[in-house]
């Protein structure tokens, strides 16, 4: 799980990685977070893993980057033009999922899988600035942020995530 942060916090482009990881070392059917057993259950986590990718952090990254890594990195403010630009663009975005988890525990169905794991490193990061409360405009966006933190494995990794200069 570590690793899988890592590579994505990193290495956005490392999601065949993480999937390689996963299809690895999955040791039961109850750890396949791609959810190969079930070919409709896969096509979702595969949807959902492309809308992250295309969608989701096209609009958060550079809220990350003006908010979290320029300030922590080279000392600077944020473009504050950027970022509301982007808040704009990321409400859009997060539209669409307020109506797919009014439906549903978690993004592919009512499971947790990578496409939820997907989602993690820049969330994360996101929600420890002023701009976390735009999930408080979405009830299901914000519920479902909530149960994926309560993920033991999770709560563990966060605590070593601190972005330092």
């Amino acid at each position: 799980m570590l690793l899988f942060v890592i590579l994505n916090e990193f290495l956005p482009e490392s999601r065949a990685i993480s999937k390689y990881v996963l299809r690895k070392y999955a040791k039961s059917a109850q750890d396949d977070l791609l959810r190969e057993g079930n070919p409709e259950e896969a096509a979702m986590v595969d949807v959902w893993t492309e809308v992250e990718a295309h969608h989701y952090l096209p609009a958060m990254a550079p809220i990350f980057y003006e908010c979290v890594v320029y300030p922590a990195r080279l000392g600077t403010t944020p473009n504050q033009k950027v970022v509301d630009e982007s808040v704009e663009k990321f409400k859009k975005v997060l539209d669409v999922y307020e109506v797919c988890l009014s439906k549903s525990k978690y993004l592919a169905g009512d499971f947790f899988s990578f496409a939820d794991l997907n989602h993690f490193p820049f969330t994360f990061h996101i929600m420890a600035t002023p701009h976390a409360s735009v999930f408080d405009s979405y009830p299901h966006v914000k519920a479902w942020w909530e149960r994926v933190m309560e993920r033991p494995s999770l709560k563990k990794i966060s605590a070593h995530m601190e972005i330092k200069p």
